[in-house]
């Protein structure tokens, strides 16, 4: 396809159209290079796609994919031999998480038929192992601890060191406070300083890194601290060096992998293209034609996709049909309807939804040619018509049978005799070569030549000779015809002079009243279609109506036993809390022990009913969703860190890799974390998540974390939490619920409050959570 007709029809703007849709950078790659394909085979499967996409989203509403950026420099970087920084890794692993999340998808896909897209999602290849390693590359843009053993013990040293520093500073603080002129530890240099007054500089001894402006205050690093700053600069160093050596080792272990990875992303981003391609045509209620395969062309209500309140038209370009001549003024939009038949075709042949209603045909053209607006060119010392000319010479010599050609005006600029002449030999040319055209012109000759001649059809747009405006209505069959007259009379020319020139032309009588007569059989026929439309769109509602009602009902019971199951759970809660309201009476009496409390609410518990979900489907799936498979991200419960499905070793037994570490866990060592979800989640500082540790004393805090979850849900987690805190002789845990709306955050601390187990609690300090985590001291 030649890229002049593209920038003629400003196919890049409607190509533009597409683009708010997208969410990955991939597919806005594809959007940019998306270019018309001449191979029905190849159209017609970007079709299916669409049709299967729309499949998707009326059993998952919600389809996405995420945010995706572009991995295809990290990828030659790979290639070249060269190591990625930690943005790369973390693309790349977003890529390797998107992809086990669509593995996972159409795995539990179900009532959808997939032919085109099934290949898409088989041919997506999780690599479980390499997205368990790039856990430890933290989404913040830093290398967890547990990336190496190594790296792990140089930050505990930098941390023990700069405690070591600040109780150093604090004691200095305490004794030479005198010396000071304010009481606070500053930095400069990257050094931990203490602002001395000038006047006492000597009494101070150590290392002077600044001066104030006013020269009144002196930065001292204190000599008992040069020491230990001087090891954290050096371990500083070999932290640096360390997360170089990871980034290589990360690098080393993709490297075999990047055409997997790269190929994994081109999908993501068809997949994402697709959706955009759906999206777009829901909203903008477009629909993707049929493709027939005799050059025929029947457009159902289009319009032209740039255009604001556009007029919809039909037109009908049958197979027998060489050429449309839509003839009349220079008004009411014959070059729109010449670029909406073009547009028409380059979206369609580009696979993208045409903006007409469903039924619409399109065919398949190896080129198109048009001759449209303004040609003169001042470079090349051509006036309009030559310009022109030359333009159509080369369209003449290139077209043929497989090609479609519009020409806006033909033959304007120069004798309207010739002109006219010149325009029905060109179109007599192309009527005898077979090749499908389009043209507009003012040429009242022209009527004659497209009704006397077979194979072609005159054309013209509607008029309101009631408003004198065009009404931008497309009447197929119908030549033009002059208005002047009856403007002129509507504008108060005189009758006289108005019948003096329709006697001076009373040749054209007869036929201006012949094409009267057929416009308004064209304007009854054209009302009572319409009435048919509304008719056959009262049908459609119906049918989706009662598809609707259907689906509705066979869905209602699992619905009701759901909502049946969630009543006696409700219940079940109930009893338990009043349950506990008397066993903590029972403790406040009789001082039981910890221990027997919570021995005796596990065995009310037990009285709970246990539902069967074996019938319900829903509660099924979602069960489903919830176990365990390769490829899943997970949390490990006792160390906080994040790793990777890769192989199931036995029945509830896992192998994972956590970093540059394998592990094999139990399924109740570990938590799931779904992508969506993280992806929906703000960015925040990673917070480990420990449900259960053994710890005394003042070590190892465990962590609870409650956000995101509904009231009812939280308030279990967190009893059972306490009461496994409790049993484990832990002295302090730490509740994670976050800021958000309030409601979980009041809802802990009314039940630590009321928990006679709590010592006391408040909120943690401002950088480790601050109000959007509870600190509570058991005992």
């Amino acid at each position: 396809m030649n890229t002049r007709i593209l920038e003629q029809l400003e196919f890049e703007k409607v190509r533009d159209l597409f683009a708010p849709y997208l969410q990955t950078e991939q597919g806005l790659t594809e959007l940019k290079s998306l270019v018309p394909l001449v191979k029905v085979d190849k159209i017609k499967e970007q079709f299916t796609e669409i049709e299967e996409m729309a499949a998707i989203f009326v059993e998952n509403h919600g389809f996405a994919l995420g945010s995706l950026t572009s991995i295809s420099e990290s990828i030659r970087r790979l290639e070249l031999a060269a190591d990625l920084n930690i943005t790369e890794l973390i693309a790349i692993k977003k890529v390797l998480a998107v992809t086990a999340d669509m593995g996972r998808f159409y795995q539990d896909l179900e009532n959808v038929e997939l032919i085109a897209l099934k290949r898409l999602f088989e041919n997506l290849v999780g690599l479980p192992q390499l997205q368990g390693s790039l856990q430890s590359v933290n989404d913040g843009g830093f290398l967890e601890n547990f990336a190496s053993p190594e790296l792990e013990k140089i930050r505990r040293q930098i941390t023990a060191s700069e405690a070591q520093v600040r109780q150093v500073l604090q004691d200095v603080l305490k004794k030479q406070a005198d010396y000071l002129s304010e009481s606070l530890i500053a930095s400069r240099n990257g050094r931990s300083v203490l602002p001395v007054k000038n006047t006492h500089r000597n009494r101070v001894s150590g290392v002077v890194h600044d001066i104030s402006s006013s020269g009144n205050t002196v930065y001292i690093e204190p000599r008992a601290v040069v020491a230990i700053n001087e090891e954290i600069t050096q371990l500083q160093a070999d932290e640096r060096h360390e997360m170089a050596r990871i980034l290589h080792e990360m690098s080393e272990m993709l490297r075999p992998h990047a055409d997997v990875i790269r190929n994994n992303a081109w999908i993501l981003g068809h997949l994402d293209f697709v959706r955009a391609k759906y999206l777009f045509m829901r909203e903008k209620k477009a629909n993707v034609p049929d493709i027939s395969s005799d050059k025929s062309i029947n457009l159902i209500n289009v319009f032209h996709p740039l255009l604001k309140d556009p007029v919809a038209n039909d037109l009908h370009f049958t197979k027998q049909l060489s050429a449309i001549v839509i003839t009349g003024p220079n008004t009411g939009g014959k070059t729109i309807m010449l670029k909406t038949l073009g547009l028409a075709q380059l979206m369609a042949q580009s696979g993208l939804p045409i903006m007409a209603d469903k039924g619409s045909k399109v065919t398949v053209f190896t080129q198109i040619f048009a001759d449209i607006g303004d040609e003169q060119s001042i470079e090349q010392s051509l006036s309009t018509f030559s310009s022109h000319m030359t333009h159509i010479v080369e369209i003449l010599a290139a077209a043929d049978q497989e090609s479609l050609v519009l020409f806006d005006e033909l033959g304007a600029g120069t004798d309207p005799q010739e002109g006219a002449s010149l325009a029905m030999a060109i179109l007599e040319h192309l009527r005898l070569s077979q090749i499908k055209t389009m043209a507009t012109t003012h040429y009242p000759e022209l009527k004659a030549y497209g009704i006397e001649t077979k194979y072609v059809e005159n054309a013209s747009m509607e008029f309101d000779t009631a408003t004198l405006s065009p009404t931008y209505r497309f009447m197929q069959g119908v030549p033009g015809r002059s208005n002047a007259f009856e403007i002129a009379r509507r504008l108060g020319l005189s009758e006289v002079i108005v019948s003096d020139a329709e006697n001076m032309t009373d040749t054209d009588g007869d036929v201006n009243r012949i094409i009267a007569e057929l416009e308004a059989q064209t304007l009854e026929t054209r009302k009572r279609l319409d009435h048919i439309k509304e008719v056959e769109q009262e049908n459609l509602k119906f049918n989706r109506a009662v598809k609707k009602l259907y689906n509705d009902f066979s869905h209602e019971r699992d619905r009701e036993v759901e909502k049946a199951h969630q009543e006696a759970r409700e219940l079940v809660d109930l009893a338990l809390q009043e349950s506990e309201e008397i066993l903590k009476n029972l403790h406040a009496k009789a001082e039981l022990k910890p221990h027997e409390i919570i021995e005796a609410k596990a065995e009310l518990k037990k009285l709970a009913p246990q539902v069967d979900l074996s019938k319900n489907k829903v509660l099924k799936k979602a069960k489903k969703l919830r176990a365990p498979r390769i490829g899943d991200d997970i949390v490990v419960t006792a160390y906080g860190q994040r790793g990777t499905l890769t192989r199931q070793v036995k029945d509830k037994t896992w192998e994972a890799q956590v970093g540059l570490i394998k592990m094999t866990l139990k399924e109740d060592e570990f938590n799931l974390v779904k992508v969506q979800e993280e992806a929906q989640k703000p960015k925040k500082k990673q917070v480990s998540v420990v449900k259960k540790a053994k710890t005394s004393g003042s070590g190892p805090r465990a962590r609870l974390d409650l956000r995101g979850k509904r009231y009812e849900e939280a308030m279990k987690e967190l009893d059972d939490f306490i009461d496994q805190a409790l049993l484990n002789n832990m002295a302090q845990v730490d509740i994670i619920h976050g800021i958000g709306t309030g409601v979980i955050r009041e809802a802990v601390t009314k039940y630590l409050r009321k928990n006679k187990h709590v010592k006391s609690f408040g909120y943690a300090p401002q950088n480790a959570g601050g109000s959007g985590c509870t600190i509570a001291n058991l005992g």
